[in-house]
């Protein structure tokens, strides 16, 4: 299967929000549920869906995203007709210029947009934890002949701080559009997935951007709402996004729920990642697992119980690990008690040590530390 359609990623990665767990990663590489990067739930939708040309457009803190991005097979875009393209800001003798905004970072990469063929373009965010078809969002884009569809999800209890409301009348066109409000009366959540023809884009980037216009949403969407026919499309399955340190956590708890796992995980088509060659986890004789995922090389002889684990995670003998994520190459001492916690990757804790934050503000063990 294949449609008419590039995609862009948009994965700049400036997420001040997630502290110190972005200070050497972007948002897209974020670790997700045992084995995955968050931006292989966007580049696995793409592959499933049938577009076999995708550009991933970084910026802050690339090196890890690039590292995982360095052989495309595993999403299926190792090919000569289309393929995967990774860019970042340009630098030359006669200056560098940082994106500006998330339509400056295309504007910038415009030759990518005039040499492909394709009639549409799907623009998404790389931090993004969902499973869709995108085949579907284009025959509903094509059906209501909108200009540009966005698709949103009914939310009644997330913070409107964090995403784009949506107001739409009955023939499903947006008719009003408020960027991150404090407080808002509508309760659809833009989730900052958006479709439109090629040339459109090209025409609206150019029409932008030069005239110190530099962002999608603000810039195009909102001011371009009473000029084009921009429609929502509502997705009901799960979603989610690596925002902040609070969503980070509750994501990955997200994954211990059956139903979560069975809709994005377990079911075809499959989200795919770059594997590592490790072995099985180890279970010794004290090890207790309740509820949890384990990844691959993980030496467990304690207790662990509502958490995720990485791959080569080490936990001693009579230490509890409750309702955390400990990350990639992490060793837990003995008689240690963690709870409420992110554990940054190749983190030591040594024995006898207690690390307990919140679910609201989970304690966090950066990338390295030695406690």
């Amino acid at each position: 299967m294949k449609i008419d359609v590039a995609g862009i990623i948009l994965a700049g990665g400036g997420s001040d929000r997630l502290g110190v767990l972005t200070s050497e990663r972007a948002a897209s590489a974020m670790p997700i549920a045992g084995c995955y990067r968050a931006i292989d739930f966007t580049l696995s939708n793409m592959t499933n869906s049938g577009i076999k040309k995708a550009a991933v457009i970084t910026q802050y803190n690339s090196r890890s995203l690039r590292d995982h991005l360095s052989s495309s097979k595993w999403w299926d875009f190792g090919r000569k007709q289309g393929g995967l393209f990774v860019f970042s800001p340009f630098t030359s003798k006669d200056g560098n210029l940082w994106f500006r905004g998330t339509s400056d970072s295309i504007y910038q990469n415009m030759p990518f947009l005039h040499r492909s063929s394709e009639e549409y373009v799907l623009i998404v965010n790389g931090n993004g934890i969902y499973k869709m078809d995108y085949s579907n969002f284009l025959d509903y884009h094509i059906e209501t002949g909108a200009d540009i569809t966005i698709a949103y999800q009914k939310s009644n209890d997330r913070d409107p701080s964090k995403a784009g409301m949506l107001e739409l009348d009955h023939e499903g066109v947006i008719t009003n559009f408020e960027e991150k409000p404090v407080v808002s009366d509508y309760n659809k959540m833009s989730l900052g997935i958006y479709i439109l023809k090629r040339e459109l884009l090209i025409q609206l980037l150019e029409e932008t951007v030069p005239n110190n216009f530099y962002d999608i949403t603000r810039d195009i969407i909102i001011r371009y709402l009473k000029k084009l026919k921009i429609c929502g499309y509502e997705f009901s399955g799960y979603w989610s996004a690596v925002n902040d340190i609070e969503s980070y956590l509750n994501l990955n708890m997200d994954f211990l729920n059956k139903e979560v796992r069975a809709e994005i995980l377990d079911t075809y088509p499959y989200i795919y990642t770059k594997p590592k060659d490790e072995p099985p986890a180890k279970y010794n004789p004290g090890a207790d697992v309740k509820k949890a995922i384990i990844g691959d090389g993980a030496i467990l002889n304690g207790l662990v119980e509502n958490s995720v684990l990485f791959r080569k995670v080490y936990v001693g003998d009579h230490s509890v690990i409750k309702n955390s994520v400990i990350m990639e190459d992490s060793h837990i001492g003995n008689n240690c008690h963690i709870e409420n916690a992110i554990i940054d990757k190749e983190a030591t804790i040594s024995d006898n040590k207690h690390i307990i934050g919140t679910l609201e503000e989970p304690y966090i063990v950066p990338k390295g530390t030695r406690i």
